[in-house]
């Protein structure tokens, strides 16, 4: 496995200033935001589909610096009722036509949330037993039999026309899928294409191993985030963690994203790569650098540093 990088985590500094930043500490790949909940700061997707000289411009410049672009990640909800969710549904299919042109064969995504009925305006996370009330029972099969799969069926074939090999979707909270159960619920509906973003961080504070995860996952691992989670003891121990406080509130916080070795200490992160190696995965571990207790750049720093003792 190789080491790549999510662009966004220096959201702050243009792309050329990313790429020699990333340059110097010897890490030549990255993964590209194209929009969705990210504000896409290094890229402007219309203008690199539009006009061929911002594309070249584009192209040249990541040449200059020898970077190759590993996957494109437009994370969103494209399942949201109303505007988001047609937003994010356009950003997705741009992201696609983006990728053909620049050959790139991933895409990093998410799955969605939708409403719990046709009449509801919120996406609606079901976490809890289906068999009281016995309403969300019924809500949870809209979900993912009138929305979610038809989707994705005509998503597929969308992604395959522009030369889309893998779609990693992330674990991430308040989506359809979230875990490794979910995810293969869809890929086995839909198509094998779909396989996970296999994010150890949001498996952690959810109460999963990702090392069992990712043996469950043989097979249908498309790619993998290297971000770590700390659980904040004394306050997760009476809160719980579900957490609805602002993700700047670190103080207080159940959970707190961290650098790479700020929640699992290095011999975890050993073991991980290990097993997902094991079941079959050899390709790119992209940082994604969330932490809020230190600077960007510390927390880049202190990351790379540590996937690059434990990726060999």
């Amino acid at each position: 496995m190789k080491l790549s990088y999510v662009t966004d985590s220096l959201a702050h500094l243009s792309l050329e200033e990313v790429l020699t930043y990333i340059t110097k500490q010897d890490v030549y790949h990255i993964e590209l935001a194209t929009g969705g909940w990210s504000p896409a700061p290094h890229v402007n997707l219309q203008q690199l589909l539009n006009d061929e000289q911002s594309f070249t411009e584009f192209k040249q410049l990541l040449e200059r610096y020898q970077v190759d672009v590993v996957a494109l990640n437009c994370s969103g909800n494209p399942l949201a009722p109303g505007e988001l969710g047609k937003e994010h549904r356009k950003v997705t299919t741009d992201t696609f036509k983006l990728a053909e042109k620049l050959g790139v064969k991933k895409i990093v995504m998410m799955s969605g949330l939708p409403a719990a009925s046709p009449k509801d305006t919120m996406p609606n996370w079901i976490t809890t037993t289906v068999s009281w009330p016995p309403e969300l029972k019924d809500a949870l099969d809209y979900q993912w039999n009138d929305v979610a799969i038809p989707y994705w069926k005509k998503l597929v074939e969308v992604a395959k026309s522009h030369g889309i090999e893998k779609i990693a979707l992330e674990n991430f909270s308040a989506q359809l899928v979230y875990n490794p159960e979910t995810l293969l619920h869809l890929r086995n509906a839909v198509d094998p294409i779909i396989g996970m973003n296999l994010d150890p961080s949001h498996l952690l504070w959810v109460g999963a191993d990702p090392i069992q995860c990712a043996r469950r996952l043989e097979g249908a691992i498309h790619h993998v985030h290297g971000k770590d989670v700390r659980i904040e003891d004394g306050v997760a121990d009476v809160t719980t963690l579900l957490e609805t406080r602002e993700i700047d509130d670190v103080k207080h916080r159940a959970w707190n994203y961290v650098a790479v070795g700020y929640g699992q200490d290095l011999q975890w992160w050993k073991t991980f790569f290990s097993v997902v190696r094991m079941v079959g995965y050899e390709g790119f571990v992209s940082l994604e650098m969330e932490d809020l207790t230190m600077s960007p750049e510390a927390g880049v720093d202190a990351s790379i540093a540590a996937l690059k003792q434990v990726l060999v």
